[in-house]
């Protein structure tokens, strides 16, 4: 396996606060599962903080965190996006999109400044969210006849599985969803009836 196959991912929305020097640092966590959610939620807040002068925000998504970004939306480099991204990162968490907006006090804070509202803003929004665990599932279809419907049931069972889908004809078709650690022990299973056609279709 190339990563475990749990993961944690929030479960609600949530905000904190950090202020400094007039500036007030406001940060939003959200769950998120794809790129067009990421581009939803910074829209609504942009609606909600029409007058702030930085958006500034962090993602990862998927299990295998494969996809990320960070932005400084005009801060200096790495003083904003890169300190949310590592408060992420502290909580293993993904499917998660942190963003901090900045009302602008009148005073600069400097880098180390910057760095440290930020960072302290992203954490307070994930003192208030609830995390949740969850397991990497891979989807298999069985294809067989209705003879074997007894066998391949018996399997569903045994193996305590997912069903996804079922299609219960002359010809029949069940989908179901297995952990992925114990994927290949269960298809094993199945691969040992010679008249049962099993086939990946996909992780989740």
């Amino acid at each position: 396996m190339l990563f475990e196959d749990t993961y944690h991912m929030p479960t609600n929305t949530s905000e904190g606060l950090y202020k400094e020097k007039g500036s007030k640092f406001i940060g939003y966590a959200f769950p998120v599962f794809s790129e067009e959610d990421v581009k939803e939620r910074l829209e609504e807040v942009h609606k909600k903080e029409y007058s702030a002068r930085h958006y500034c925000y962090a993602y990862t998504l998927h299990p295998d965190k494969s996809a990320w970004r960070a932005n400084d939306d005009g801060e200096p480099a790495n003083t904003a996006g890169k300190p949310i991204l590592g408060q992420i990162q502290s909580k293993d968490l993904t499917n998660i999109l942190i963003v901090v907006v900045r009302y602008f006090g009148g005073v600069k804070l400097g880098v180390g400044g910057l760095i440290t509202a930020y960072r302290a803003a992203a954490a307070d929004a994930l003192e208030n969210i609830s995390i949740e665990k969850r397991f990497v599932k891979e989807i298999y279809e069985v294809a067989f006849q209705y003879p074997q419907m007894n066998e391949v049931m018996r399997l569903v069972k045994d193996k305590s599985l997912e069903v996804v889908n079922q299609d219960f004809q002359i010809d029949c078709k069940l989908i179901f969803a297995i952990r992925k650690s114990q994927a290949d022990a269960v298809v094993a299973a199945f691969k040992k009836n010679h008249e049962l056609i099993i086939k990946y279709q996909k992780t989740i």
